[in-house]
């Protein structure tokens, strides 16, 4: 779907006033935390905090919040990471969500300035404020102003985190977006004589352009990217910009991407410095007549890194047919061709052993099959597997599987399955680990809800159980119950569990 498409609203008279929009939503939070392996570790907790929104307009809001609580969030699904870079994972926290994208869209998604999970990892968060919406029919304002607690026993001082985003938009459904990222540490003095830990601020300025036609053909962005710290080998500068087609059949686009060493965004995510990137792909669709397909083609994908004497490091080819069916499920074959010269000392397994050195060359070739059924069915799954080359000349299999049930319209049930099977040579030999997660959602009522996720996890070592039941004993309003228990499986040592009780209540005006 694409609003290009969509017509023109035009109303007879001006739609009433809103009126005043003005809610209050407090919070009281009580919590146990017991370590299994030694119950005098036991902890109480209390909290007492909540958020106020204001309408300031009809489209514009002014959201506060003090001492916030993400108790009820559900937890990150964990995933197998033989990846050398920081994965991402999204946000979940609903103060963060509200017109996201003023804030989380700027840039790509490995090259964010601003990643709001960056904010209370791990600490808690004093206060808070956000005005975000419309100003007018041209332009959308974004502001955000963050404060985190201090943590003595790890030296981490207060911290501040400002944001800014303005976009104006330009020409038919085109925009242009400027951002500014500030983090401060607050009364912070470290020892000049020993290492810093904390930087005293990191500033990050941006400008970029989206582009998207108006017959919905064109689709594209460039943004340019400059950070600020004390310390000037901080001080860098990032760009980049692609631009794409597609049609009913047709779909290309090209890609540049050029982040400097220098660069950092301490409130953004971006995994990988110093290098440069050049990708692209071409696809093309078939549309028989008569058939069960409703279109079928090739895809061929290629993206080429560089350090920044423009010497190659690393590059991924893939040649991809996928098959659209008329039930809507989907399937896709892939040939892979993957290079990679290791800049960094890298563990190919990712489990504590032995690393390949800097600087050593690795090439392989794998195949991939992946498989989605319709998704309209009470039961759904998705199957996908990857069997070729590795680092060192090693083999790799893997195979992952998802399941889902629908009973409704009370019960959905899920599950994931995800199994590795690496062989390298001497010193890692075989190696192997499972993944596997299941989850279930209940609606008792319309006012009655209970999830529980269980995870299990042998690559990192964890298991954990994460369970939510929800009473919304009145609009907006309700009664969380979170149980959460996490294991550390050996070698390593470690089991913990925590109940947690809160309560919320809606004011409004």
């Amino acid at each position: 779907a694409s609003l290009a498409y969509t017509g023109v609203l035009v109303w007879d008279a001006p739609p009433p006033s809103p009126g005043k929009n003005f809610s209050i939503i407090p919070y009281v939070l009580g919590a146990s935390n017991t370590d299994i392996n030694d119950e005098s570790k036991r902890v109480y907790d209390t909290k007492i905090g909540g958020d106020i929104k204001i309408g300031l307009t009809s489209s514009l809001n002014l959201d506060l919040t003090v001492n916030p609580d993400f108790s009820q969030v559900e937890v990150d699904q964990q995933v197998t990471n033989l990846d050398r870079y920081e994965l991402f994972f999204p946000e979940k926290r609903q103060f963060f969500l509200e017109n996201a994208d003023l804030f989380a869209n700027f840039g790509y998604a490995s090259i964010r300035p601003f990643f709001s999970r960056r904010i209370g990892l791990g600490v808690p968060i004093n206060a808070g404020a956000r005005v975000s919406g419309n100003l007018n029919e041209k332009w959308r304002l974004g502001v955000m102003d963050m404060q985190t607690a201090a943590i003595e026993e790890e030296g981490l001082p207060r911290q501040n985190f400002g944001v800014i985003s303005l976009q104006r938009k330009v020409f038919s459904r085109s925009s242009i977006g400027l951002m500014f990222v500030d983090k401060e540490s607050l009364h912070y003095s470290p020892d000049p004589e020993e290492e810093t830990t904390y930087s005293k601020f990191n500033r990050n300025l941006g400008l970029e352009y989206n582009l998207a036609s108006s017959n919905n053909l064109w689709s594209g962005k460039a943004f340019f990217l400059k950070s600020f710290s004390p310390d000037k080998l901080k001080n860098g500068v990032t760009q980049a910009a692609h631009i794409e087609y597609k049609s009913k059949k047709w779909n290309w686009m090209l890609q540049e991407e050029s982040v400097g060493e220098k660069y950092t965004a301490e409130v953004g995510f971006v995994p990988r410095n110093g290098y440069v990137k050049m990708s692209s792909f071409l696809g093309y669709l078939f549309f028989p007549k008569n058939s069960k397909l409703v279109s079928h083609g090739p895809k061929l994908s290629s993206s080429y890194f560089f350090n920044e004497n423009m010497q190659k490091t690393d590059n991924f080819n893939v040649l991809q047919y996928n098959f659209n069916f008329l039930n809507r499920s989907a399937l896709s074959v892939e040939l892979i061709d993957e290079y990679v010269e290791l800049l960094e000392p890298f563990d190919p397994t990712r489990s504590d052993k032995d690393s390949l050195a800097i600087g050593t060359k690795h090439n392989w070739n794998a195949w991939k099959l992946n498989y989605t059924s319709k998704p309209q069915s009470m039961f759904t799954y998705t199957f996908s597997t990857r069997f070729g080359g590795y680092y060192a000349g090693g083999k790799r299999i893997n195979i992952m599987n998802e399941l889902g049930y629908r009973f409704q319209p009370y019960v959905s049930l899920s599950s994931n399955i995800s199994y590795n099977h690496i062989s390298l040579p001497e010193p890692w030999n075989e190696t192997e680990f499972w993944l596997i997660g299941s989850k279930a959602d209940i609606t008792f009522t319309n006012k009655l809800f209970f999830t529980t996720l269980f995870q299990y996890n042998e690559q990192s070592k964890k298991f954990n159980l994460n369970s939510h039941f929800q009473w919304r004993y009145k609009p907006a309003s309700d009664l969380y119950i979170v149980y959460a228990n996490n294991y550390l499986l050996a070698p390593y040592e470690g089991r913990n569990w925590s109940l947690t009780l809160k309560l919320t209540y809606w004011f409004n005006k």
